[in-house]
């Protein structure tokens, strides 16, 4: 398989020079690269990149409402594209104090994490959200996430996840379905 070449900076869209300076300044290894078709859906990530439905990290943001803390803070699961994020495991973890877990609109997402959906990166927000990592991302060596733009990509794995975000991991996912 053939990985896409890093985008030369001058011709980098704004939330990817955001993610490619933190990946930089931590000291990633990978650089952001520019898909020639978007990939907004975990999907057309892995068609474009020629890898598994799993090894593409899907960020998916939600919304605490009613905290006590009265934060009504963005929740970002990073899960393999390949799963669907349990919404009440998820809700039990960062609401075990009060407060629910609601879906988030695409203004709420622009304005917290400074990113579109389909393009929204584990890192780099505007705001810093809650942030959890699904633990079946570790069945893969190699995973790529969204890099501030769906064109953008950038590749990593798992425990460099982790390293990037400081974020827990937990299984949030819903079990699949038997066939």
């Amino acid at each position: 398989m053939t990985h896409p070449e890093p985008t030369p900076p001058t011709e980098r869209p704004a939330g990817l020079q955001r993610v490619a300076e933190a990946l930089a300044t931590a000291g990633h290894p990978h650089a952001p690269v520019m898909l020639s078709d978007a990939a907004r859906t975990a999907q057309q990530a892995a068609d474009a990149l020629g890898v598994a439905l799993g090894q593409i990290a899907k960020s998916i943001i939600f919304r605490r409402k009613n905290h006590p803390s009265g934060d009504d803070a963005a929740v970002l699961v990073v899960t393999s594209g390949d799963l669907r994020v349990d919404e009440k495991k998820v809700q039990a973890i960062v609401c075990a104090e009060g407060g629910k877990l609601g879906r988030a609109d695409a203004d709420f997402v622009k304005t917290r994490t400074g990113f579109s959906i389909g393009g929204v990166s584990p890192l780099a927000h505007a705001t810093p959200p809650l942030t959890l990592i699904d633990a079946q991302l570790f069945r893969f060596a190699d995973i790529w996430a969204a890099a501030g733009h769906p064109h953008g990509v950038f590749r990593l794995t798992p425990a460099e996840l982790q390293r990037l975000t400081g974020a827990p991991v937990h299984d949030v996912t819903e079990l699949p379905i038997a066939p």
